[in-house]
């Protein structure tokens, strides 16, 4: 399409596609402002010269485009109907115009719309409530609809928003809540959604359809606007500087969710669970600013500031009702360290015959780094190699028999990281390949001699652990250095860059935001690749979840899985031998355990009601199914402590529009200082030319956590409630964690009784061992 016919197209087509928006109160129709318009270009020039798979901005891609940002808007098919989808269509060949003209009045009308159609649902929803329902009748919810039609008419959403409504209620009656009680709930949590909604801002619609564009390329390139941008540095970092304290929003409030230990919240001893911050000044004298029914990332920003400066807080105190007595508090800023995302270890005593193995166990949710430290100089700065090589130190002091490394769920992180953190169990020597776009390969190598931990070794993955968690477990697995245990593991083989836009454009304050591309594709030392196929475990466990519902196949323009020529290494040890023992130890052992059944009666459990794509909205029939659930839980919680899923089928998957406000940026229940949710996937490392390794961090669902459903959202249930539900969930037994123990276990044992099996299957051979 010719560009420079572009601004007259737009502004002619925008005109007669659909009845204006009406701009009410509280929902303002939105707009691109020239910086974001301008960014697009900037952004644009990079992904279509330098990324791994360069990509033209054309009427193909455009297409593309327009399909992903449909279905981030609306990709439940609850808001549009096919007419809308239709008068949208004329924009399919359109939007990389739109992008070089700098003109994005399309994507916005598109909003725009998106946001009146939510205001028209929410409305009817809320009108339903007065009537209630007949549970007697015999009829279905769809409440999967990735797949199903745009709706035909509005009659047909009408259908079907008076099922989930219905759903919705049902699944309250359930958990034996009175009429009234669910009618007030339901309301409420209508309403609070759609202010959601309506305090999107035009920086939320361009992230998302600059998103949109990002990843027609390929699943891992994004594009962070400015906040995000700041909220992915703490997350890599692990630290920021604020008060110290886990937020999250409870109705109009910001509430405190956690208090961090050794922030300055704690530290003042003035704060606890529960409290609402109503309103927050600057400075000692600086003026109160009332916050009540902020969006929690804008309460954010006025909370964190500079180290040393100080913050006011308005405090409404979680033992006060509504016209309780505020509270001021003045707090002083300083840097807080987020340690929930740092290294962990613990200790697992397995008993063999007479004998007690002690496992140490070493947890890391994600390959983090401090890299602005370190470039300072700053001899204490984060890094996850350096607190790992710590604990390992204390783990040889409580001498531990042998290591497990746990990357469940870990999405990954630094490159460096993970080269490093792999330097810490082998002696020296390439640990992964990359490749450019160029096609020239290069090997990131440890080159430090020795080994912080040189004795029997396991690495215990799952779905969720994806890119650096990969490098360091395919490592491990080629170096034959030790066992890797668990389920296939994400399958992403690819490097990105994060490229900071305000950089590039000299611009003084971040304006533009920041593009995370893949320059390149990592490879293993023996040539092969983890892109789709993931790191394949020595000893497997049961699968959480399909290949096809989440991980790297799962998505439609992931890259091909090639393989290059192997570096030149050396593997340390051969596990060949010892393997299909431990196979046949681990099948007779979790056949007689009966927690591990459980764990796989669950998995089944899970698998299947997932598999379901509908649930009856029958009270009697969704009753019986409920007890049927429930009489299976609590006989298997008497057996074992192991957790197990919730009661209700339609407990988590139908809670998608209510957790997602179409284009808002996903909160987690909490997070330090508030903030909006950021995947820990890159490093910021001095500039657009490094390497930036990123991981997505896929967090697959722990579906065995959850308890009976109560179906309330999060923050319908009060703070402490919700808390104590999930620390319930924390304290259930591990049992996957305790059998990665015994397996490792049983290896120390037959390396013990056997110094030639010793020689073949640790570094160094026998000489790390002794005989029991």
């Amino acid at each position: 399409m010719r560009k420079l016919l572009l601004t007259v197209a737009l502004t002619a087509l925008i005109g007669p596609a659909f009845a204006k928006p009406t701009e009410e109160a509280g929902a303002p129709l939105l707009k691109a402002t020239p910086s974001q318009a301008e960014a697009a270009v900037w952004a644009t020039r990079f992904l279509t010269r330098f990324h791994y798979k360069p990509t033209p901005l054309d009427d193909a891609m455009s297409e593309q485009i327009f399909k992903r940002y449909l279905d981030s808007l609306d990709g439940d098919k609850l808001f549009f109907t096919q007419a809308d989808v239709d008068k949208f269509s004329q924009y399919k060949d359109k939007l990389d115009d739109a992008i070089y003209d700098q003109d994005l009045t399309a994507p916005y009308a598109m909003f725009n719309i998106y946001q009146q159609r939510v205001g028209d649902r929410v409305a009817y929803a809320r009108a339903l409530l007065a009537k209630g329902f007949d549970f007697g009748v015999e009829e279905t919810y769809q409440y999967d609809r990735e797949k199903a039609p745009w709706a035909k008419e509005t009659s047909e959403l009408d259908d079907l928003w008076r099922k989930r409504v219905k759903n919705d209620w049902l699944r309250l009656k359930l958990a034996n809540k009175a009429d009234k009680d669910i009618r007030e709930t339901l309301d409420k949590r209508y309403a609070n959604y759609l202010d959601r909604v309506r305090q999107l801002n035009s920086e939320d619609v361009f992230q998302t359809f600059m998103n949109a564009y990002a990843s027609s390329i390929e699943p891992h390139t994004n594009y962070l606007g400015p906040r995000a941008s700041e909220n992915f540095d703490i997350a890599m970092k692990l630290s920021l500087e604020g008060i110290g304290a886990v937020l999250q929003r409870d109705d109009d409030y910001t509430a405190i969710r956690e208090i961090v230990p050794g922030g300055p919240a704690a530290l003042s001893g003035k704060l606890k669970v529960g409290d609402r911050i109503v309103g927050v000044g600057q400075g000692e004298h600086g003026q109160i600013v009332d916050v009540i029914g902020w969006r929690l990332d804008d309460v954010v920003e006025k909370i964190r500031g500079a180290k040393d400066t100080v913050v006011r807080l308005e405090v409404l105190p979680a033992d006060a009702g509504p016209d309780g007595k505020h509270v001021m508090l003045d707090l002083t800023r300083k840097k807080v360290s987020i340690e929930e995302q740092a290294a962990k270890k613990s200790i697992i005593d397995v008993k063999d015959g007479e004998r007690t193995r002690k496992i140490g166990v070493i947890s890391l949710p994600t390959f983090y780094q401090d890299f602005d430290a370190r470039r300072r100089g700053d001899r204490n700065y984060k890094s996850a190699t350096r607190d790992v090589e710590r604990l390992l130190g204390e783990l040889k002091t409580d001498k531990v028999d042998g290591v497990i490394v746990d990357l469940r769920n870990n999405g990954g992180g630094s490159l460096a990281e993970a080269t490093d953190l792999t330097g810490l169990f082998i002696d020296k020597g390439p640990v992964v390949q990359v490749r450019n776009a160029g096609g020239q390969v290069e090997a990131e190598e440890d080159g430090n001699p020795g080994m912080a931990w040189d004795g029997p070794l396991a690495v215990l993955v799952n779905r969720a652990s994806a890119s650096a968690s990969e490098i360091f477990a395919a490592a491990i697995q080629d170096y034959g250095r030790g066992l890797i245990v668990g389920e296939p593991t994400f399958g992403k083989g690819t490097v990105q860059n994060l490229v900071d836009l305000d950089d590039v454009a000299h611009n003084e304050k971040p304006t533009f935001g920041e593009v995370k591309m893949t320059i390149a594709q990592f490879f293993r030392i023996n040539g092969g690749s983890t892109q789709l196929r993931g790191v394949t475990p020595d000893i497997s466990f049961p699968l959480t979840v399909d290949a096809k519902d989440f991980g790297e196949s799962s998505y439609d323009n992931a890259l091909p899985w090639t393989s290059i020529p192997p570096a030149k290494y050396a593997p340390v040890a051969d596990l060949k031998p010892v393997v299909p023992m431990l196979v046949e130890r681990h099948g007779a052992r979790t056949a007689k355990n009966v927690e591990w059944q459980n764990f796989e009666a669950d998995i089944a459990d899970v698998r299947k009601l997932r598999a379901e794509k509908t649930v009856s909205l029958n009270e009697q029939a969704r009753r019986k199914e409920r007890d049927e659930q429930e009489a299976k839980r609590k006989s298997r919680d008497q057996a074992s402590n192991s957790a197990t899923p919730a009661a209700d089928p339609a407990s988590k998957t139908v809670q998608k529009i209510h957790e997602n406000a179409g284009v808002q940026p996903r909160t987690r229940k909490g997070d330090v200082d508030g903030g909006a949710e950021i995947a820990l996937d890159d490093k910021k490392n001095g500039g657009a030319a490094q390497k930036r390794e990123n991981t997505d961090n896929p967090s697959a669902k722990d579906e065995n956590a959850v308890l009976q459903d109560d179906g309330l959202q999060p923050d319908e249930r009060s703070i402490t409630s919700d808390v104590e539900r999930e620390k319930q969930a924390k304290d259930k037994r591990d049992v996957v964690l305790d059998e990665a123990a015994h397996i490792l276990a049983d290896e120390i044992g037959l390396i013990r009784t056997d110094t030639k099996l010793a020689a073949r299957i640790l570094p160094y051979g026998a000489a790390s061992t002794q005989v029991d």
